[in-house]
């Protein structure tokens, strides 16, 4: 990594700024493979709803999101995880049958990919999921665009491998469930 950012969870009076990074992602060329969301979908969201994400995922068990920060203060890219307790629902409907995490939210501004920021935030957000107690997270999961190859290979690339599972995003897509298992 370029080891000038410094990754940091967000802090829940930073919702303005977590709007604008969601917002900027959503404006990336890549977005329609790398996002469920659309932007204006997310320019539609009430201030409220960003306000209640930047405190969700700011402490507690539930979710975090991982920021990296950069000298002049520009957050260069993100990642967001989410918990997922046993004898819920995930966001598919479907049972989760043991707590796991799901990672949402990638991403690194365009300029910074490439130079290890993606690797130092999936650190972060692993060393957070992995520390969780209570009871402790049995895997990482994510799911990938099909036609994403290089969001698949970087996943490959740090230890996730797929799980067999496909989905079907609201686009018609097919989205790849990758999952990373405790060791």
């Amino acid at each position: 990594m370029d080891h000038q950012h410094v990754v940091r969870a967000v802090r829940a009076e930073e919702w303005q700024r977590v709007k604008a990074l969601r917002l900027d992602a959503l404006r990336d060329p890549v977005a329609p493979v790398a996002f469920l969301e659309t932007l204006g979908q997310a320019e539609a969201r009430p201030d409220a709803l960003w306000q209640e994400r930047a405190r969700g995922a700011s402490h507690g068990r539930a979710a975090r999101q991982f920021i990296a920060e950069g000298p002049d203060g520009e957050w260069g890219g993100s990642v967001t995880v989410l918990v997922e307790e046993e004898g819920t629902t995930d966001f598919f409907d479907v049972p989760v049958e043991k707590a796991q995490a799901h990672v949402v939210g990638v991403f690194v501004r365009p300029g910074l990919r490439g130079t290890g920021l993606a690797e130092a935030l999936f650190a972060a957000a692993l060393e957070w999921a992995w520390a969780l107690e209570g009871p402790a997270l049995e895997r990482v999961r994510l799911f990938v665009h099909e036609e994403n190859p290089r969001a698949a290979a970087f996943y490959r690339r740090i230890g996730f491998v797929p799980s067999g599972r496909v989905v079907e995003a609201e686009s018609g897509a097919e989205e790849h469930e990758y999952v990373l298992g405790r060791t």
